[in-house]
Order: C-alpha cells, then structure tokens, then sequence
C-alpha cells in the first residue's frame, strides 16, 4: 500500500467550510445543495414554458420548495433509518444531530415524493406529471452534491491502484482511493442528467420520465457501489459483497421497470 500512495494523487485539501461568518460556517456541501435547488428552479422554468408540461411557470417557485424540505428531511431520514438505526434506538435525539452530517439520497427520494405529493393535491395535478418534472430537475443538484462531497473528503472510494487513485488527507489509513465521489458526480449528475432531458424532449405520458430516472440512478449507483468504500459500521449487507446502497437501488430500479411498463400500458390505453 506504500507504494499505491507513493504514486497516488493528492487531494487538495480544501478547506470544506466556504464562508466563515462569526460563529456562523457555511460548508461547501450547504452551497452545492443551494446551488443545485437554484438550477433546478431555472430549469423547471424552462420546463413549464413547454405546451405539454402541466405545472405553471409561477407555481415553480413552490415547487422547488416542496421539493427541497422533501429532500432535506427525508435524507435525514433516510440516514438515520437506513444507515443508522442502532445510534437512532440508543438515542432517539440523534435524529436532529445534522451537525454530524448523515444524508441518504434514498431517504431524500422518499421525502421528496411525499413532498410532491403534497405539491399535486394543492395544486390539483397528477402525481406522475409532478413527479416526471422533479425528475428532470434533480439531477444537476445530485451532481453538485458529489461535488461537495470530495471537497469535503467524505464518502471516498475503496483502496486501488488506477493511474488517477487520490490519497484523501482526512483518511487515516492513507490508502490511494478511488475519488468515487467524482464518479458519482459524472453518472448521478451529467449522464443522468442527459439520459432524462433527452428522453424527455418528447411528449411521454405520467411517470415515464419518473421511471427512466429511477432506472438510470439506480444503475449508476449500483457501479460506483462496487468501487465507494463501504460505511464502516454496516460494512457489506448481504451475500458477503453487497453494500447498503446497492441494496436500497434494487427496489429502486424494480419501480423504475414498473413505472416504464404502467406509462407505456396507459398510453396504449
């Protein structure tokens, strides 16, 4: 392994707090996750200008609000429950600790489709038309959030030896990594991204789109699994090689089929 350092690049080391304000620090993962939120607003603008798309373009306002307390409270959430449930029994005031970081994209896509739910009877839409939106919107801001993720040297990759491994100075093993949190941030943030707003260039009836972004970020996230270092208290879930994440993306990719299939089965209908 001293030799996989040796010939490993060095992350940075950026300081992971961007603003310092008083006894105020804003991070760099908070700005990714407002900047995402503010990307997804201009594109859902952009969206609701085309004639068959239902969602106004004045109600996108609260659309992306919804949609950010859905993602906010069900990462948290989603955490807790998924990632860390033995903390949550031991101390049940664990939950509300944000300052100990802990987001699950699992749990803030539970969250958000509550949320969107919520956001269609209010304004009496169809929960797939609604929800196809959201769709389009979220992959930039996943993108973004990987991003804050390798500034902040959280949720590295597994030891390897590939010519662009990264030593991350916050590991103390000081192993040369995979830097998956780029990775992530490529599949999840611009493959996604194109893979959903080129599907969605055409008229598709409900929750098509819904099902084709369910596919592809439980495809994506299911490789980069195999090369992210495991949570070290959960370790591997299941058959001796399977993670957490890649355990939560198989529903998740069930649904995707389904939700394609019903699209499809409506439309003939």
């Amino acid at each position: 392994m001293l030799e996989l350092a040796a010939a490993a690049y060095t992350h940075p080391a950026w300081d992971p707090v961007a603003v310092r304000l008083g006894p105020l620090s804003i991070h760099w993962y908070a700005l990714m996750y407002l900047l995402g939120f503010a990307a997804a607003w201009r594109l859902g603008l952009a969206e609701a200008r085309r004639p068959h798309v239902p969602i106004k373009a004045e109600q996108i306002e609260d659309l992306i609000f919804y949609g950010a307390l859905g993602a906010v409270l069900g990462g948290r959430l989603g955490y807790v429950f998924f990632y860390g449930f033995d903390n949550f029994l031991q101390d049940p005031l664990w939950l509300f600790a944000v300052w100990e970081g802990g987001m699950s994209f699992h749990g803030g896509l539970l969250g958000v489709i509550v949320a969107m739910l919520l956001f269609a009877r209010k304004y009496g839409h169809r929960l797939g038309s609604v929800l196809d939106l959201a769709a389009i919107c979220t992959p930039i801001g996943l993108g973004l959030g990987r991003i804050g993720n390798f500034i902040g040297q959280e949720l590295w990759g597994r030891p390897t030896d590939v010519p662009w491994a990264m030593i991350f100075p916050r590991d103390p093993e000081q192993l040369a990594r995979h830097p998956s949190q780029l990775y992530q941030a490529f599949l999840e943030g611009l493959v996604l991204f194109a893979l959903v707003y080129w599907f969605a260039r055409k008229p598709r009836p409900p929750w098509a789109i819904s099902g084709v972004f369910l596919l592809g970020y439980a495809a994506a996230r299911f490789a980069v699994e195999f090369v992210r270092q495991p949570d070290a208290h959960l370790n591997f879930v299941w058959l001796g090689w399977m993670t957490r994440g890649q355990e939560l993306c198989i529903p998740m990719f069930a649904l995707g089929l389904y939700l394609l299939h019903y699209a499809h089965k409506s439309k003939t209908n």
